[in-house]
């Protein structure tokens, strides 16, 4: 099953790219920092959303983490 039909899925690919991206931005700033608008300023942005919002993200990663493993 794709993961834009499963919302669990789904919900784990955002939390990833929003994770990747601010990782990405904290090592490489310039990579992201020079495609701010288009279809690369979506990684921009969910870098932004990373660094921002960095503990809403990491509860979410640990709540998406346990769900996995526990309940899935």
């Amino acid at each position: 099953m794709s993961a834009i039909f499963n919302f669990q899925s789904l919900l784990t690919v955002v939390l990833l790219l929003i994770c990747t991206c601010a990782y990405i931005r904290s090592m490489f700033p310039s990579l992201l920092d020079r495609n701010k608008v288009g279809l690369l300023g979506t990684f921009w942005k969910c870098a932004r959303i990373g660094e921002r919002k960095s503990p809403f993200v990491a509860v979410f990663c640990i709540m998406m983490a346990a769900r996995i493993l526990f309940i899935s």
